[in-house]
């Protein structure tokens, strides 16, 4: 590829359950390409979940080789991988997780403080706000929202430190069809027109032939890419 933005070279992860090795990661291999949209599907145990925790910070690989916008994974400290899951990657799990006192637009500010963020939200935010439908809902608490809006809402909140890689996990699994598409439709739209790098797990067939190319997994292991 001519820009990888992540790497990844015979990745394993081993937790330990008591006594008993327990693999997750089996000797991945993978390269994703700045501003690509990558939809990976497999089962439940697969390994999917796994390799976006260790992708995001969140999970200490145990062993292999991890790029990830040019910084190595297995060389930094958790305190580096803290600061790079805030500076790099965003975050869209299937619970919107979204702090029910606040208003859409103070559980993005949130964010913005926790990444080490100030002052207003310049226009190029105030433009993803408008394609992502949700600027004129800013003033709304989550039980005020839709499913749709407040996904949309935890997809701005992921978004609000201009992370190089969105990682949306199963995005659309609590949402009906006409929010699954919407929900679909603005995240290749950040693809298309930003030039957003996302990594998408999903179970659906549908939801996964938004991406540009869809990578199969089971067993820990990357079976097939399409």
């Amino acid at each position: 590829m001519a820009d990888p933005i992540i790497q990844i070279r015979d990745l394993k992860k081993i937790y330990k359950v008591g006594e008993i090795d327990v693999p997750a990661l089996r000797g991945v291999n993978l390269e994703v390409e700045r501003g690509e949209f990558l939809s990976i599907v497999g089962p439940s145990g697969s390994g999917k979940s796994t390799l976006f925790h260790i992708l995001g910070g969140l999970a200490t690989p145990t062993s292999g080789t991890v790029i990830v916008d040019g910084e190595d994974l297995l060389a930094m400290s958790d305190v580096d991988r803290t600061r790079l899951r805030r500076r790099k990657v965003g975050f869209v799990f299937q619970k919107y997780n979204l702090l029910p006192t606040l208003t859409a637009l103070g559980n993005i500010e949130m964010a913005r403080y926790f990444g080490g963020q100030n002052g207003p939200l310049d226009n190029g935010f105030i433009e993803l706000l408008k394609l992502l439908g949700i600027h004129h809902r800013l003033n709304h608490k989550p039980r005020a929202l839709s499913g749709g809006e407040q996904q949309r809402v935890a997809i701005a909140r992921s978004l609000v430190n201009k992370p190089a890689i969105l990682l949306a996990d199963e995005p659309t699994g609590n949402l009906d069809t006409e929010n699954s598409n919407i929900v679909l439709g603005v995240l290749r739209d950040l693809n298309r027109r930003l030039g957003q790098t996302i990594l998408m797990i999903t179970h659906n067939p549908e939801a996964a032939a938004y991406g540009h190319r869809t990578v199969h997994m089971r067993d820990g292991r990357v079976i097939e890419t399409l």
